[in-house]
């Protein structure tokens, strides 16, 4: 299952910064456009997986 949200980005001195919409709470940066997108990317998965342990197990439930 993939899960799609919207990244609202914006270039700014250095860098292009970046933030969810979903989760304004993360935000990063990347030299470029593909560096920022794995950076968000990783900084969503950094988020949601705080706390799990190594050795988890997952299955795709319907809400």
């Amino acid at each position: 299952m993939q899960l799609k949200m919207t990244m609202i980005y914006w270039k700014g001195e250095k860098f292009w910064l970046g933030k969810l919409l979903e989760h304004p709470e993360i935000m990063t940066q990347g030299e470029t456009l593909e560096e920022l997108e794995e950076n968000i990317k990783d900084a969503y998965l950094s988020m949601a997986m705080d706390d799990v342990p190594k050795e988890h197990k997952m299955k795709e439930i319907a809400i």
